[in-house]
């Protein structure tokens, strides 16, 4: 297949370009500085867009473009950023993959989009939720469905947990502060986090592709884990206990609305649409995926 990846750049970008061009796939990167290679094609998305004549050709769009969700705090200027590095690169996909004939788009979202969930489960047949992240999931995903034609252009929604990863992600910003025995539940520790590894979160964009899934597909492990039992989880993995708790005013000081959406309100979700099209994970549980993480598995990346 040839296939063309915005977002090529980012933790999820990197090895699903490697794992496809790995398999035999003809990949072409999206990229916005000037092009040095014959696989890549130049675009602006928040300027002159994109030549979509450049993508004809491609059997399927793949796009993971987007900022860091937790990398600031969220003043109205970065929500904005958030927003804009999202959904006009997403609608100028739309529009392109319309223009130039693709008959298929596979565009990242997020657990977000379920608001905070509490311990109830969710589908991908649940309904958006309320905050900062779900309203911005939902217009992202929007964005994207303007791409869908029945019979001609098909649209995945690629609602994407955090990922387990030995670089970058949200591992990146907790594990020197756990190698220093600093690790510590958030609040009461009772919300939930939904969670892949790395491996499987590009595994399973693979799977939605070779499998033609459409609509929205929780890229998440079999089962959320509540804060609580990630920090025992992630300290036992780097051999540090983390026995200590920052409390919920704390962090809503510190970081304000972000604190309560992405640290004291979490996700209780259920990969349906995986799980029901016969997945095989990785890395099922949240300890073999940690493991995997901080090399406790004699793969990953030393912890």
């Amino acid at each position: 297949m040839r296939i063309a990846v915005a977002g090529s750049s980012g933790l999820i970008g990197t090895a699903l370009v490697d794992s496809l061009t790995g398999a035999g796939h003809q990949v072409v990167r999206l990229v916005r500085r000037p092009t040095t290679a014959q696989d890549e094609i130049h675009w602006q998305p928040e300027s002159f867009g994109i030549d979509s004549s450049s993508l004809r050709g491609a059997d399927a769009v793949v796009n993971l473009c987007g900022q860091g969700i937790g990398d600031r705090r969220w003043s109205g200027h970065v929500k904005q950023q958030l927003r804009d590095s999202r959904i006009i690169p997403t609608q100028v996909l739309a529009d392109a993959v319309r223009a130039a004939g693709i008959p298929v788009l596979l565009n990242a979202s997020a657990t977000g989009y379920y608001g905070d969930t509490g311990s109830t489960a969710v589908t991908e047949e649940s309904p958006s939720g309320t905050g900062f992240l779900a309203d911005l999931t939902t217009d992202w995903e929007a964005a994207a469905m303007s791409a869908s034609v029945p019979g001609e252009h098909q649209v995945t929604l690629l609602r994407i947990s955090p990922v387990m990863s030995p670089t970058g992600g949200i591992l990146g910003r907790l594990r020197p502060l756990f190698r220093l025995g600093l690790g510590a539940k958030l609040g009461d520790g009772r919300q939930y986090l939904p969670w892949i590894s790395l491996v499987d979160a590009v595994r399973a964009i693979e799977f939605v592709l070779d499998r033609s899934l459409a609509g929205p597909v929780n890229v998440c492990g079999p089962a959320s884990v509540t804060n609580n039992e990630f920090t025992k989880t992630f300290g036992r993995a780097l051999g540090r206990p983390a026995p200590w708790t920052v409390p919920g005013f704390a962090l809503k000081r510190g970081a304000g609305e972000m604190a309560e959406e992405m640290l004291l309100g979490g996700q209780n979700v259920v990969p349906a649409v995986l799980t029901g099209n016969d997945f095989e994970y990785r890395h099922p549980t949240i300890a073999a995926a940690l493991a995997y993480a901080t090399g406790r598995d004699g793969r990953g990346a030393a912890g």
